[in-house]
């Protein structure tokens, strides 16, 4: 082990901890604020990314006059997007927009009650902590954490305020999803036997931003801040710009697609996290520079600790070709759960001339419609954002006013989180990984994977 990792695994505690008492002297005029029925939720926005800017503005949009919200703030460290974003909210706001330089600029506004958190993969984790210090509500992309020590510090941090955090898992907002969770908890399915998990694209320019790289210089940025607890690093556009492909600002495919689809098995399961994943891949086909893999397979054992039940999770994802697609299938004994086709359906299931070549009886599901019901959203509105996301950013926004838990909350991402960790600890070292339940710490190789 090098002395920079070893320095980082030593110290990336405490520095996250040194970071994030010092807003608390700041803000208490804020944490103490209580929002009335009829006042305003003043919003400010960490970080003008192309998924805010494109995704969580636009759902944000929709119901923002209707539940008396507003967007009053925005931080991002590089000039060029921090003016881009002041001008386009203002734009679609007709509101001034407090432009901040970091988040201690941000966090000293008068009165700011939430923030909508959407920066580097690595950084949510640490953004949420600030957040709640400063005594802001959050919506926080995901993943929420690519370190377990990150993970830990951000789930006591929010568990000990009294603030609405809801992790950007959207699916947990859509009815077709909610659906699937009841059918599967009331036993109506069977015990699950596999899932079946799959994304695939085939775009050379996904998480590239080459003209942006041209544009920014290391001037232009705090390239320290933005490292975080992440070790000393030599300044590099790519990594500020492209980070998705980098390790460890990033995990890439599992940080930022597998993440959304391994909460889906948690939810309706009621399980926390794997009891193994071991995986496999490469970058075989945009040798770009990148760290993180272009192809991957996960496999994940999941069941009861201590137990001979159970099933197994695959996570495929490839970036080369997109025959496949998106989609996650659920199977049973009795047929699947599909949500691609959002039907319950006995295929697949054990017939009759099967059965009865050992005795037993055919066992068939019956056929289910998942998608029962729409999202809510605003009335007469024009609808930007999917309505997946359109859904969950109201439900967040719901429950910032009636205190209520919002359907993702922290644990869920911390429990993505957890899997995100194994498969990342499967990918950095080969090996089998577990999770040390006591120690709440993933293993690999009978070691704690750090980093």
């Amino acid at each position: 082990m090098d002395n920079t990792r070893r320095t980082f695994i030593k110290q990336s505690v405490l520095l996250a901890a040194a970071t994030y008492a010092g807003t608390l002297s700041t803000s208490a005029k804020s944490y103490n604020r209580i929002i009335g029925a009829n006042d305003r939720v003043r919003v400010g926005a960490v970080g003008f990314s192309d998924r805010f800017r494109e995704t969580l503005f636009p759902c944000f949009q929709n119901h923002y006059k209707e539940l008396n919200f507003d967007l009053v703030g925005l931080s991002d460290l590089w000039a060029y997007r921090r003016d881009q974003g002041t001008a386009f909210l203002k734009e679609k706001t007709g509101s001034d927009i407090k432009s901040c330089r970091n988040n201690d600029e941000l966090y000293a506004m008068k009165d700011l009650d939430a923030v909508i958190i959407s920066t580097a993969d690595f950084q949510h984790a640490l953004h949420t902590i600030e957040a709640v210090k400063a005594g802001c509500d959050a919506y926080v992309e995901k993943p929420f954490a690519e370190t377990m020590d990150d993970a830990k510090a951000a789930l006591k941090a929010v568990k000990s305020s009294n603030k609405i955090v809801q992790i950007g898992s959207q699916r947990r907002s859509g009815e077709n999803y909610k659906n699937a969770a009841e059918y599967i908890q009331q036993g109506k399915f069977g015990p699950i036997t596999a899932v079946d998990l799959v994304w695939n694209v085939n775009q050379p320019g996904r998480w590239r931003r080459p003209a942006l790289v041209a544009k920014l210089k290391q001037e232009d940025i705090d390239w320290k801040r933005f490292l975080l607890n992440r070790p000393a690093d030599t300044w590099d556009p790519r990594k500020y710009l492209e980070y998705r492909l980098f390790w460890p600002y990033s995990s890439g495919m599992p940080g930022q697609w597998m993440s959304h689809q391994i909460d889906t098995v948690h939810w309706f399961t009621q399980l926390h996290h794997p009891r193994s994943v071991v995986a496999n891949g490469g970058i075989y086909t945009w040798k770009d520079g990148r760290k993180n893999w272009d192809t991957m397979v996960a496999v994940f054992d999941y069941g009861k600790p201590n137990t001979s039940d159970g099933f197994q999770v695959t996570f495929t994802s490839r970036m080369q070709n997109s025959v496949g697609d998106v989609g996650e299938v659920y199977y049973s004994n009795g047929g699947e759960l599909n949500l691609i086709t959002n039907k319950v359906s006995p295929k697949g299931g054990l017939g009759e001339k099967e059965a009865a070549a050992m005795g037993m009886k055919a066992n068939l599901l019956g056929n289910f419609d998942l998608s029962k019901a729409e999202i809510k959203t605003a009335t007469g509105a024009s609808m930007g954002g999917d309505p997946l996301t359109s859904g969950h950013m109201r439900n967040w926004m719901e429950c910032v006013r009636s205190r209520k838990t919002p359907n993702a909350p922290v644990e869920a991402g911390y429990y993505h989180s957890i899997a995100n960790i194994m498969t990342n600890a499967a990918v950095h070292t080969g090996a089998k990984a577990t999770f040390d339940e006591q120690k709440q710490e993933v293993m690999a190789n009978g070691k704690t994977f750090k980093y």
